[in-house]
């Protein structure tokens, strides 16, 4: 992955807001000094080489009537690969990651509606034969998470 200082503005930039206007992208370009036709350039070429795997707003599920909810599983090292495109082809999936646990593989699930929650975690389990552990959120912490480039 080779970033030039364009990109790793974008990067930088983008992720501390987006505008809300009729045209966010030609907004954003301004802010950084570029064409609307050249963020969006960027934009789509570091999601196709896999520099950005995921463009777009962070939504607060609770708040908007819908469910949000932390897993685990236990993936077995020969599985992995196979659970991580069954578990990511849910569009309920927000993120995925891996740790170095018994417990290696950790995702977020944000739902429409509360209820189906645990319709996506049974048809996990059923899908991959393995156990998905549900850990519901019982109080909320502001982090701010940053990723610099």
């Amino acid at each position: 992955m080779s970033l030039d200082e364009t990109d790793r503005a974008i990067i930088n930039v983008l992720q501390g807001g987006f505008p809300i206007a009729a045209r966010p992208f030609a907004v954003a370009a301004e802010r950084l000094g570029l064409t609307e036709d050249d963020l969006l350039a960027r934009i789509t070429r570091l999601r196709a080489d896999g520099t950005l795997t995921r463009f777009g707003p962070l939504w607060h599920a609770e708040k908007m009537g819908g469910g949000l909810t932390l897993t685990a599983m236990k993936v077995p090292a020969e599985r992995y690969e196979e659970v991580t495109e069954i578990v990511n082809s849910y569009p309920e999936v927000a993120h995925n990651y891996a740790r170095e646990h018994s417990f290696n593989m950790w995702f977020v699930v944000a739902t429409e509606r509360p209820e189906r929650i645990r319709e996506v975690l049974d048809d996990i389990e059923r899908r991959t034969g393995l156990a998905v552990f549900d850990m519901p959120k019982i109080e909320e912490f502001f982090v701010g998470l940053r990723f610099e480039a």
